[in-house]
């Protein structure tokens, strides 16, 4: 059986396509980078992460949370990969500055052509290559108009022109929203003589659904599912996975079918501090060529069979991430946030055998904010590393952290003290509201600091020694980090260094990083 969720930690909007023999899920990274993360799989049952896409041809700097890299679709046509996505510059009601691009590549691994800027009209764009030869862009329209509610006011389809490499004609206004409304994510299928078009509807919360609906004509009538939603968890608060919504389709060789789709697992059924995660399910065309679980009903199945002729066994799915620092490169686990970790910060040269981190702007930088951090993957988990750092002032710090946003986040660094010296500090900052610990610990200048965070899903507990003595000593009181959950993101756990007195005047070094999920 394939074991759910697919993709753990934050891995939302998966677009899944097949080329050959080889799977690929694509999913959005919204400020992280590098951006839309590829992972491949060829057995649908045990998926690696195999690439990032986005590097050099984003500018993130200054996008507020929750914006940036949205709902990338990824699709093949004549021995070339398209990828089309949104970069999302501001979400500021009534209005949304969505820019949408398109890239291409030979190969997943690139090279990837410049960005070909297409419109902006709406977000969640998705190419269609019609086998007629001529290609389709989908994507969500943005309605300020609308005074109540969401702004999402349905779909529309306009043609590209791959030689020209603009839109020609009209947009068409495709499809409007079904009673669900919050339509988004459109993706089109062309099957048994239908043109199958896959949304994503009553927004990507608890009321999360896939609805299809299908025409003879790709430029419609469209008629709805008269049983949708086709999927959803809405209404269900005792599934353990929530949220499902955001499909896309796949067939396999042997003419199989599967939906990989978003899904949360709360926490105490309301935390997703894991993030909107990746999901698959079995699905099949009943004999009026509807699209159905192949469980029966409409709810997201924790297991689902594997495809016919496949004999594999799960691989261990206890999350191990380790980095000595020995360079030359980071792993490619590793993200940043709205820049990318090059040289100007990160340096394994400097001092070999560490990685030297450059300290950045603020914590809550929009710009310059000198991060490294992995998903959370596991509701179990403990995180290490070690630093060494001089810090001179208050304003200069570093160490390791919990962060979900700019305005959620728990931060164990070293820092200077007044009167003290070099101390060892905690901050925490919860829905934008920010608390500094009276506590703190008096460390001495000549001995690197080793810091550790256990979290068993809500809960939270930093350690510390300083290498005189290996016990671990807890380190201030146990956090509740059930407000690391929310908003578009998950839950990220990373090192980071930062100087408001001299912006790149100080530098921490570390040792290594190891992150060890312990139970799901």
């Amino acid at each position: 059986m394939i074991k759910n969720p697919i993709l753990r930690g934050f891995n939302p909007d998966p677009c899944m396509l097949r080329v050959k023999d080889t799977y690929y899920i694509a999913v959005s990274s919204f400020e992280w980078l590098p951006g839309v993360r590829v992972y491949e799989s060829k057995d649908l049952v045990n998926w690696e992460h195999r690439t990032d896409i986005l590097a050099h041809q984003v500018d993130l700097r200054g996008n507020a949370k929750n914006c940036s890299i949205w709902a990338p679709q990824l699709s093949y046509h004549d021995n070339l990969f398209y990828l089309i996505y949104t970069d999302v510059k501001s979400t500021k009601r009534p209005f949304k500055d969505t820019h949408n691009y398109l890239i291409t590549a030979p190969s997943i691994e690139g090279p990837w052509s410049a960005p070909i800027y297409i419109n902006s009209s709406g977000f969640d764009p998705s190419l269609f290559h019609d086998d007629d030869g001529h290609k389709w862009l989908l994507n969500a329209l943005w309605d300020y108009r609308i005074v109540e509610g969401n702004k999402s006011s349905g779909i529309v389809m306009q043609e590209y022109d791959h030689k020209l490499q603009q839109l020609i004609g009209d947009p068409i206004k495709l499809f409007d929203c079904t009673p669900l409304k919050k339509t988004e994510a459109p993706h089109i299928y062309k099957q048994n003589g239908y043109y199958y078009l896959i949304t994503a509807e009553g927004g990507t919360g608890t009321g999360h659904a896939v609805t299809v609906a299908r025409s003879r004509q790709l430029l419609g009538p469209y008629e709805v599912d008269p049983l949708n939603p086709m999927l959803t968890s809405r209404d269900q608060p005792e599934l353990p996975l929530q949220c499902a919504g955001h499909g896309s389709l796949v067939e396999t060789p042997e003419g199989e079918w599967y939906m990989a789709h978003l899904c949360t697992r709360p926490i105490d059924g309301q935390y997703a501090i894991l993030g909107r995660e990746t999901a698959l399910q079995q699905v099949y065309w009943n004999d009026e060529g509807w699209l159905r679980l192949t469980a029966g009903g409409n709810s997201p199945q924790l297991e689902v069979p594997v495809p016919k002729g496949i004999s594999v066994e799960v691989q261990d799915r206890l999350y191990i991430f380790e980095d000595t620092f020995e360079g030359p490169q980071l792993k490619k686990t590793w993200n940043s946030l709205r820049i990318l970790a090059d040289d100007s910060w990160c340096s394994f040269t400097e001092r070999p055998g560490y990685l030297r981190l450059k300290a950045g702007e603020s914590i809550q930088s929009l710009f310059q904010h000198h991060i490294l951090a992995i998903r959370q993957c596991d509701k179990h988990f403990r995180a290490e590393t070690a630093l060494e750092y001089e810090s001179k002032s208050y304003l200069q710090m570093a160490g390791l952290l919990l962060y979900l946003n700019d305005e959620n986040y728990l931060y164990v660094y070293i820092s200077h003290e007044e009167g003290q010296g070099k101390v060892l500090r905690m901050m925490r900052c919860v829905e934008n509201t920010f608390a500094l610990t009276t506590e703190l610990i008096v460390l001495r200048d000549d001995l690197p600091i080793y810091l550790a965070v256990e979290v068993n899903e809500t809960q939270g507990q930093f350690f510390y020694h300083t290498g005189e003595r290996s016990a671990w000593e807890p380190l201030f009181e146990m956090q509740n980090i059930s407000f690391l959950s929310g908003g578009f993101t998950g839950n990220f756990v990373g090192i980071a260094a930062h100087d408001m007195q001299q912006f790149q005047g100080s530098h921490a070094d570390f040792s290594h990083f190891r992150y060890e999920g312990k139970d799901n």
